[in-house]
């Protein structure tokens, strides 16, 4: 087998097809939690933090220096613990989310496997020798003995 024909049995299997599928609107989710977490649960957390806006949360390493004369002007150095913040809310949203998604899944998965009825029994065991008989025997083939109905 040619690797393109290995290649097109791999892609065209349906776990890879619904993985892709899976990325795709796990990339929408995505941007929709991070405009949850920026645009709605963001303001009201500042709000109780008394107008603190987490994106501004910044700790300084080092301090910017303007050019002058012979020295070169040099960038500020933080950390964004803001933008940090603001990433552990989405991922805990996301992290929740997911879980309760599973949770429901596995839900309707065992209601599922709990429905499906079992299969009528087709042989019952001989009252005497306890081997299994057809359903409708009137006598044993294994003992002989004659069966009550």
């Amino acid at each position: 087998m040619g690797l393109l024909q290995e290649f097109k049995k791999f892609a065209l299997k349906g776990n890879m097809i619904d993985m892709a599928v899976g990325i795709v609107i796990g990339g929408a989710f995505s941007s929709v939690i991070s405009s949850l977490v920026k645009d709605v649960i963001t303001p009201p957390l500042g709000l109780l933090t008394e107008q603190v806006d987490f994106e501004s949360w910044t700790i300084t390493l080092r301090q910017e220096v303007e050019a002058n004369g012979d020295t070169e002007a040099v960038a500020p150095v933080t950390l964004d613990i803001g933008s940090f913040v603001n990433a552990l809310i989405s991922f805990l949203i996301v992290a929740m989310a997911i879980f309760i998604v599973i949770k429901i899944m596995n839900r309707v998965r065992e209601q599922f496997e709990a429905d499906e009825t079992t299969p009528t029994p087709t042989t019952k065991k001989c009252d005497y020798c306890k081997l299994e008989i057809p359903l409708a025997a009137t006598r044993c083939g294994h003992c002989t003995s004659e069966l009550t109905a």
